[in-house]
């Protein structure tokens, strides 16, 4: 019998070169890494940290993946990669061709820092990263607290988010 496939929810984003192509082909790539892949609409971010840089356009994909949290890790920094990023020459926070990150992988709770933590371990602060989650998962919880992530989003100030 086959390993079940858990539901992962990742988060995209871009604000360096063509952005709204490369995530849509960012999306395209990962329609062959998780089952039955779904789309979150668009949405246009102010940076949060790094503010002297572009807007981002973030985006959220949720399916289903037979391997585990490290084999998809793997697979997303090589994607990052197909499209020009270069962890070692960036800045924290700042401009970037892609960026994926696992928010969600099921319900587990991994803590392997420095590359590893499920769930993400800012999402709960980051309204970029939860309105498109809530978009495809809407009735996700927290897996540490057991607080709806609609709860959370709601208790954050305006993060400068509008939807495309």
């Amino acid at each position: 019998m086959g390993k079940i496939a858990s539901l992962v929810v990742l988060g995209l984003g871009s604000n360096k070169g063509d952005s709204r192509r490369i995530l849509e082909a960012a999306l395209c790539a990962l329609e062959g890494v998780l089952e039955d892949l779904r789309r979150a609409s668009l949405f246009e971010t102010e940076p949060l940290h790094v503010l002297d840089q572009r807007r981002f356009l973030n985006t959220a994909a949720a399916g289903y993946y037979p391997s585990s949290p490290r084999d998809l890790l793997r697979t997303i920094h090589a994607l990052e990669a197909s499209f020009g990023r270069d962890r070692t020459q960036e800045r924290r926070w700042g401009e970037r061709t892609l960026d994926i990150d696992i928010l969600l992988f099921g319900d587990l709770l991994i803590e392997a820092p420095p590359d590893l933590e499920i769930p993400h371990p800012r999402l709960a602060e980051r309204a970029f990263a939860l309105a498109p989650l809530l978009e495809l998962v809407p009735t996700a919880i927290d897996p540490r607290t057991r607080v709806p992530y609609q709860t959370i989003l709601d208790s954050l100030p305006s993060q400068g988010i509008y939807s495309l």
